[in-house]
């Protein structure tokens, strides 16, 4: 068995395991699914470059406006919240401590238009769409890429700060709580994560693995975002160069488990979620420092956990928000 199969199966391993970890763990997480994926060609694997330090700039949207119950659509009517429009804005830097340590980190901004049923000052429902631009929580992550000699596997422990807001901002009648804990940009809690990595060829194609596991550590003011597992499976081809400049088109599948959110301040009920995503993409190489690559993820499964209806949700709403389409485009730069 050669050194690359074994780092592959202990990959593998650890994968199983963090699956079981988030099983059996106590019900928690994002109740809308309101972020993105944290994994994925561009994300959290340390850039083949010889630069020692790469910067890169990734936007991602989203636009949550289906209503979801379980694993079919429901009717609008049932959920107080309408629409979630989100722009994503990450900078981030890795840098190579050695040849076999990078460190990564990442500082994302949320622009958020959040469409949901409020009250005017006369107590009377209705809907309208309260903008937030904020900060969200920043990650330091560690990675070791000496599992294997050719340096194809690794493995990375990280950290989510407590950076983003969390606390809801007024809308024109002076609602403070129109924001609901999961909606904000920030969870307001300090979160461990794991990862894991490993890349390769099969004939003239490339392919990578990946996972990331992630448990708050600490809840703040009613509200303890959930554990989650995120995991990619990707293959690309390198076309023919012309010049300077390389095209490498791709197709991943990305999975995502998320355990229902537990506080006073949560929605139990209406969070927690499984969902499976083809995401078809393209890598330009424009010169030896200089890479853009984006993705259009498509979801061809999704699972909500939800309320049966309104009534038997003590908070009066049933079903999560989900976006049919999602976009990415990241850009790096080595220095």
């Amino acid at each position: 068995m050669t050194k690359s199969m074994t780092a592959a199966r202990s990959l593998a391993a650890l994968f199983v395991v963090i699956f079981a970890l988030l099983r059996s763990a106590p019900a928690q997480a994002c109740a809308c699914g309101c972020g993105i994926f944290d994994v994925g060609d561009g994300t959290n694997i340390p850039q083949a470059t010889d630069s020692r330090l790469t910067v890169f700039y990734r936007i991602s949207f989203m636009d949550q406006n289906h209503n979801r119950i379980a694993g079919h659509d429901a009717s609008p009517h049932d959920n107080v919240d309408k629409r979630i429009e989100t722009s994503f804005h990450t900078l981030g830097a890795e840098y190579r401590l050695s040849q076999t340590w990078t460190l990564m980190g990442e500082l994302p901004v949320f622009d958020r238009q959040f469409t949901t049923t409020g009250a005017d000052r006369l107590g009377v429902p209705l809907i309208e769409t309260v903008p937030l631009t904020d900060f969200g929580d920043a990650t330091l992550n560690l990675t070791y890429t000496g599992i294997a000699p050719d340096m194809s596997s690794g493995i990375g422990i990280g950290i989510k700060l407590p950076t983003g807001r969390w606390t809801s901002p007024t809308d024109r009648y002076g609602n403070i709580s129109i924001y609901d804990r999961d909606t904000l940009p920030g969870t307001g809690s300090t979160d461990a994560q794991v990862t894991g990595y490993h890349v390769g060829t099969l004939g003239r194609l490339q392919y990578f693995v990946q996972t990331q596991f992630q448990m708050a550590l600490a809840a703040r003011a009613g509200y303890r975002p959930g554990n989650e597992l995120d995991g990619a499976l990707g293959v690309s081809y390198t076309l023919p160069s012309r010049g300077v400049m390389r095209f490498t088109p791709s197709v991943q599948l990305l999975g995502s488990l998320r355990a229902h959110d537990t506080g006073a301040n949560a929605d139990p009920l209406d969070s927690g979620y499984q969902r499976a995503l083809i995401a078809p993409g393209l890598r330009v190489q424009m010169t030896r420092r200089l890479s853009i690559y984006g993705d259009i993820e498509f979801p061809i499964a999704q699972y909500v956990n939800a309320a049966a209806s309104p009534a038997a949700n003590p908070l009066g709403t049933a079903g999560q928000l989900v976006a049919p389409v999602q976009f990415k485009l990241q850009i790096n730069y080595g220095l």
